[in-house]
């Protein structure tokens, strides 16, 4: 069955499994990158996960409320508890974020639920039908989006914080 499965998946969701083990290796590592880079995870998460919600069970209130509950309880909980990664670049409009093994595993894990529930559905379409098993799933992707999202927040709160000049590379005396 196993054999079944990694054979029928369309090519494509290896194709995506493979852009998120990269962009999870490379967050894994210091880097600079400009503050726009920030969004590029959080964003693709976020529009992955809520893609899969509403092709799998519609735009209803359960998977959508599991979902919201999900990504806010965890969104402001990170934000709230989350340390910053950052610090200012080497040049106007650039932070240096520390590497983190944590965007590698969420990426894993919201791609893994979206894997995992498309098999369910293959195996038994009726799962759509279960309250719980709809409510579980995207309370998990609202969760995994929540922990990205929040420390997205957390990164904007620093860079807002930033002294002037490490944001545009005005001087400090022209800033005032």
């Amino acid at each position: 069955m196993l054999q079944q499965i990694l054979t029928n998946t369309p090519v494509y969701v290896w194709a995506i499994l493979a852009f998120l083990v990269l962009r999870g290796v490379i967050a894994m590592r210091d880097r600079e990158i400009s503050i726009g880079k920030l969004f590029i995870i959080p964003v693709i998460m976020l529009a992955l996960a809520l893609q899969s919600i509403v092709a799998r069970f519609g735009v209803e209130l359960l998977p959508l409320a599991a979902w919201t509950a999900g990504a806010a309880c965890l969104t402001v909980l990170v934000f709230k508890f989350g340390g910053t990664r950052l610090t200012s670049g080497s040049t106007a409009g650039l932070v240096l974020v520390r590497g983190s093994f944590l965007p590698f595993a969420l990426m894993m894990a919201i791609f893994l639920t979206k894997y995992v529930t498309a098999i369910v559905f293959a195996v038994q379409p009726q799962a759509s039908q279960n309250p719980l098993f709809v409510a579980l799933v995207c309370a998990l992707l609202g969760i995994f989006n929540g922990c990205l999202l929040g420390r997205l927040a957390s990164d904007l709160r620093y860079v807002r914080n930033m002294p002037q000049q490490a944001k545009d590379g005005t001087p400090a005396s022209a800033a005032a």
